[in-house]
């Protein structure tokens, strides 16, 4: 069994202008010491799935269930999900300055997160281990950090300390939200290597939600990859980047630029992502594939299925999952179309 394993989600919000339909029928499960990488456009519910997991989605109404070392957690109380949360599944959110409280100090922090979890911890030991934490993050001079406002570290130095508070209690899954989101390309690094040093050292799981195909290709082992809700496709990082089967997972690659390549212009994916109030009948996506035809517009797409003889790669898609008979119904829908390489 997987350290996570979740099946059929589906988690809708109820507006003044209809029902909002953010995840639907969404499933993956992830392995201790491995990284699932999730990503997608905005608005694909990717934060949406993970929060409603964790029991942050208020409000929302969720079927399905997600299983963690056996207990479902859509069926925990909020007493039993906030012993879960911080101890056993540590979290990293989009934006660190909004997640860490401004009027009190980092160290302060990290520390009483510690003693709600466990009572056996001392103030003096609850900040000893808060400095032990951010050295271990790379934060320098941390036993005179620690007593710094989170205004007085840098974006990269508060990502750390997010990092370092998810660490606190070596939980067996770290959920990270757009982790490396407004920092630059030098600090992304640092915190990517502070999260795979870490992992290596406890064998945490890793959730990594994403819109940075870069990041993905860096840290993931697997890739589910999310339009409008659902999963379009999943596959192992390699076979995702150079044997990819849906077309939006195809357009997303490319919109990417091509280091040390030929091309010459991005090819950006036309149209926009459809409303979750209001989603098009058939495959959510045929209003902006290039490989649509009739049976894409009005059918859902099929649940993911095995496609190239791979079961560890699955796409819920009309197109073929045999690599010849899916190049001729390209061909017949775009007969100018080449074969990318």
């Amino acid at each position: 069994m997987a350290l996570l394993e979740v099946s059929e989600l589906e988690v809708s919000f109820t507006t003044s202008d209809g029902v909002v339909q953010a995840v639907r029928g969404l499933s993956f499960d992830v392995d201790e010491g491995r990284t699932l990488a999730i990503v997608g456009e905005s608005g694909s519910g990717k934060s949406v799935a993970t929060q409603t997991i964790t029991g942050l989605t208020r409000g929302a109404t969720v079927r399905g269930t997600a299983l963690f070392r056996g207990r479902d957690l859509l069926a925990a109380s909020p007493s039993e999900l906030r012993r879960v949360r911080g101890a056993e599944i540590g979290m990293i959110f989009q934006d660190p300055l909004s997640s860490l409280h401004p009027y009190y100090r980092v160290g302060w922090q990290i520390a009483e997160m510690l003693r709600a979890h466990d009572r056996s911890f001392s103030r003096s030991k609850a900040r000893a281990r808060a400095v032990e934490l951010l050295d271990m993050v790379g934060i320098p001079a941390a036993d005179t950090r620690v007593d710094d406002y989170p205004h007085q570290f840098s974006g990269g130095m508060r990502q750390r300390v997010m990092i370092a508070m998810a660490m606190a209690l070596n939980p067996a899954l770290l959920i990270a939200d757009e982790p490396t989101t407004a920092l630059d390309v030098t600090v992304q690094a640092q915190v990517l290597n502070v999260m795979r040093r870490l992992q290596q050292d406890f064998g945490t799981a890793i959730i990594l939600i994403t819109h940075d195909l870069g990041v993905v290709a860096e840290m993931s082992d697997e890739v589910v990859v999310m339009y409008a809700g659902r999963a379009m496709e999943r596959a192992p990082r390699r076979e995702l980047f150079y044997e990819h089967h849906h077309p939006y997972t195809e357009g997303l690659l490319a919109s990417l630029p091509e280091q040390g390549g030929t091309r010459e212009r991005l090819t950006p994916i036309p149209g926009a992502p459809p409303s979750l109030i209001r989603l098009p009948p058939g495959c959510p996506f045929a209003p902006r594939c290039p490989y649509a035809w009739d049976t894409c517009r009005h059918d859902p797409p099929p649940p993911l299925a095995e496609v190239f003889g791979d079961p560890h790669h699955r796409s819920a898609c009309w197109l073929s999952g045999d690599r010849e008979v899916r190049r001729q119904q390209r061909e017949t829908v775009r007969g100018d179309l080449q074969e990318p390489a």
